[in-house]
């Protein structure tokens, strides 16, 4: 039988998704616990929807894996995360047929980038959201996100440690948006740039990212929502394709993997309940 989980994580605590020999990472304890649900000597080996790096946070990382036992979903649920830290979390599970797979099926996937703009840095927020001290320019982000959108080659916003086979990726959208303030100062801020004590959220869906991908194109954008870099900065930093023609990577900490998308016919959860926790 295959199953299917949806994992919520908080990142902080751990060295990214993917198995490493430190046994620190999140699809470690998501396999050591299985195992132990399981009643398994060794971890229950999981194929996820795609791979998040050191302090980022999964609001719906799909997998799957394989497995003689016959238990219900809710057994699955509860029992794995019996085992699990509280800092992760299965949110639900699902038999699928043999024919799904986490990452070959996802048709996009989807992240979000919280920021807190203030004066003073996080304290009750750290490692959860990113930060900036200097108001920032919708209007202007906005302008500079257009030249984005579409198939590109997103070489100036790929990490070194890449190991995508093609540079080349589609980024379907991407939305800004200012939350926590109110309405006639978001009024304001819709038109001009305002020094408000607020939340950012920016959301980027694509079929697929390149390593640092989002990070890299964020230091871009708060580059120019601050004003250093003109909109039209963009265009030139994509047309570039070279890691050192764009701003340096931006923080993990306010980067959150929303989940992958999937054709209806899987009958899977478009997304976890998290999702509008998020600032």
């Amino acid at each position: 039988m295959r199953i299917a989980l949806g994992v919520s994580y908080n990142g902080q605590a751990y060295d990214g998704w993917q198995s490493q020999p430190s046994g620190n990472t999140v699809q470690d304890k998501l396999e050591v616990a299985l195992a132990r649900f399981a009643a398994q000597p060794e971890p229950v080996r999981t194929l996820c929807a795609g791979r998040t790096d050191a302090g980022v946070h999964g609001l719906m990382q799909v997998v799957h894996f394989d497995t003689p036992l016959a238990r219900t979903a809710f057994s699955w649920v509860r029992g794995t995360n019996t085992f699990l830290p509280p800092d992760i979390a299965v949110q639900w599970a699902q038999p699928v047929p043999d024919a799904f797979h986490a990452r070959a099926s996802a048709v996009a996937r989807r992240y979000a980038y919280v920021l807190l703009q203030s004066p003073v840095r996080p304290s009750v927020e750290a490692g959860r959201v990113g930060w900036v001290f200097q108001p920032l320019n919708l209007a202007a982000m906005q302008e500079a996100a257009e030249y984005l959108l579409g198939e590109h080659d997103f070489s100036a916003f790929r990490a070194a440690a890449c190991q995508a086979k093609s540079p080349v990726k589609t980024l379907q959208r991407i939305a800004i948006s200012r939350r926590g303030t109110s309405t006639s100062v978001q009024a304001k801020a819709d038109s001009d740039t305002d020094w408000q004590p607020c939340y950012w959220r920016f959301e980027f869906q694509a079929d697929a990212f390149l390593h640092h991908m989002i990070r890299n194109i964020m230091g871009c954008l708060v580059a120019i929502g601050q004003g250093s870099q003109p909109p039209q900065w963009m265009a030139q930093v994509l047309a570039a394709r070279s890691r050192s023609a764009a701003a340096p990577t931006f923080a993990p900490d306010g980067l959150y993997f929303l989940g992958p998308v999937y054709a209806p016919h899987w009958g899977l959860p478009e997304r976890s309940p998290a999702y509008d926790w998020l600032p």
